[in-house]
């Protein structure tokens, strides 16, 4: 008789790792096809960039780009669990407390099946790309370690960091961090941008001072342990190598305590929920310098949407990263104008379409309110002042800041005259294609817009911003007017005050066109943005 030899947990660990990618891609054929879609552009982009680092070792100074590289992509890794908690069901190690396995064990089982996947195969071509670019001599041995090292270091970190952040990862409002992923992007897209236009017209030698910095920080550090060794420098390279070998161990070492403490401590579901009598309610000053009456509810309740609701948020926070990016980096650059300060008004001008499809089915808690078209004023009007009391602000810091780098002072009154006249059209045409053109906000997933209601995002959208437009067209012409004419310079200051009028009247003419059209139409909008 023979008895099996128990399988390590190692291997059940990775074993588990393929069958939760197997059993994901069985669920449908849609997802089937979403996950070779992306994987093979991922290889694809992966070997390009294997390809572009083997050519740089022709190019003086390649390590000015490649140990760079590899500082940014362990910093994708470390900020992946924290925009991205739900991508992998593995990285929430709450799912094995139940597992009689100790913390140093669920490690390096854990450790291996990070191996597994997509993204480790992508880290993987370009670490070796980077070695490629930089191994001459003795550094092939030094660049076959300072991978290897350099791969682990970035699973180990992204792993910890889960780890460290599982319980607010795994709540609600911890998942709402992924709505700065699209501040991350926008921003990290318009650096990249800024930094291909430098390199450009100076050259790779531009960066050697910030790789020399990077080559002793790990896991940059084991490639720039590759370079050091190609150069002679093989104790230099060395503690290059360590550097690295001890992060990982450190790294390592705070994820088994974060194991430990994940599997020994309670949760909150265990625990008793705190007294939140005593304390006072987070909005109660601002409830206080709010107006009284229907009007202060409505703006407390659409600025309590902001800050609470992931959807409202992310929509918010891609609207002030992009109205603040475009004009600000373009002044940088160089290459801008100052009517990109509008960029602002816009941006934040379209929260005001679709209005009651941000409430999604608890509009009809709003809807038993609304009699008449005194009460659907009285709510647009409440949801378009808690807008300006973000946008006015806002818009106005842009200006000011995009006046201030390019140095045309003289134009701050006539441009920000314009964004203001922009900002109370986009809030008339807002209120109208919410009453007019209301659609589905799904809560659950990435989508906006409910399926089969797509038309009517596209017509509330841009037919609204069309009519904005067309709406500003007066005060446009009276800018072009008085930058043509001769002497009409002297004059320009008065836009600012034109424009603030003329967007204060075109708001209210909005909100007072759009009350009856919302009054008559509630059961219309309550069937369309409850479809989600």
């Amino acid at each position: 008789m023979t008895t099996a030899t128990p399988a390590s947990a190692t291997s059940v660990l990775v074993r588990l790792k393929l069958s939760l990618l197997r059993n994901g891609l069985r669920q449908s054929t849609g997802r089937r096809a979403a996950f070779v879609a992306s994987a093979v552009l991922t290889l694809v982009f992966a070997l390009l960039q294997l390809l572009g680092f083997v050519a740089l070792r022709f190019q003086s100074h390649p390590e000015s780009v490649a140990v760079p590289g590899v500082a940014v992509l362990a910093l994708g890794w470390a900020v992946m669990p924290l925009f991205f908690p739900g991508g992998d069901e593995t990285l929430d190690p709450t799912r094995l407390v139940m597992l009689p396995l100790r913390p140093q064990t669920l490690v390096r089982g854990l450790l291996a099946a990070s191996l597994v996947g997509i993204g480790p195969v992508f880290t993987l071509l370009v670490l070796a790309g980077c070695g490629l670019a930089l191994a001459h001599g003795a550094g092939w041995a030094f660049a076959v370690v300072g991978v290897a090292l350099a791969l682990l270091t970035c699973v180990a970190l992204a792993r910890a960091v889960a780890a460290a952040n599982v319980r607010l990862l795994t709540s609600r409002k911890g998942r709402d961090l992924a709505v700065l992923s699209g501040l991350v992007i926008a921003i990290g897209a318009q650096l990249v941008n800024f930094g291909a236009q430098r390199l450009g017209s100076g050259g790779l030698g531009q960066l050697q001072p910030v790789a020399d910095v990077l080559s002793w920080v790990p896991p940059a550090s084991a490639l720039g342990a590759v370079h050091s060794a190609s150069e002679g420098s093989y104790g230099v390279a060395l503690a290059q190598l360590t550097l690295c070998a001890v992060l990982l161990a450190g790294l390592i070492g705070a994820w088994a305590r974060s194991l430990t403490r994940l599997m020994t401590s309670p949760d909150g579901s265990t625990l008793q929920a705190a007294d939140d009598g005593g304390r006072d309610r987070a909005s109660a000053g601002l409830a206080r310098l709010l107006p009284a009456g229907r009007t202060g509810a409505v703006m407390e309740r659409t600025l309590r949407y902001i800050w609470r609701d992931p959807k409202t948020k992310a929509a918010w926070v891609t609207s002030l990263a992009i109205g603040l990016i475009v004009p600000v980096f373009n002044a940088i650059q160089g290459t801008g104008s100052l009517y990109f300060a509008c960029f602002a008004s816009g941006m934040l001008g379209i929260q005001m379409y679709n209005q009651f499809g941000q409430d999604t089915s608890a509009f009809w808690m709003v809807a038993m309110t609304v009699s008449s078209p005194r009460d659907a004023y009285a709510e647009l009007r409440g949801r378009a002042l808690a807008l300006l009391l973000i946008t006015l602000p806002y818009a106005t810091l842009v200006t000011v800041v995009t006046t201030a780098l390019l140095g045309d002072w003289s134009r701050l009154p006539e441009v920000l005259g314009l964004s203001l006249a922009l900002l109370g059209a986009m809030l008339a045409t807002g209120a109208w294609t919410s009453a007019r053109f209301p659609y589905s906000i799904p809560q659950e997933g990435h989508k906006n817009v409910a399926p089969g209601q797509a038309g009517l995002a596209w017509i509330s959208i841009f037919g609204g911003m069309v009519a904005s437009a067309l709406l500003c067209s007066p005060v446009i012409a009276a800018t072009i007017w008085l930058n043509i004419s001769e002497g009409g310079a002297r004059w320009s200051w008065l836009l600012l005050p034109l424009g603030a009028a003329y967007g204060a009247a075109l708001a209210l003419t909005g909100l007072r066109l759009a009350a009856p059209r919302t009054a008559a139409r509630l059961p219309e909008i309550l069937v369309a943005v409850s479809k989600g």
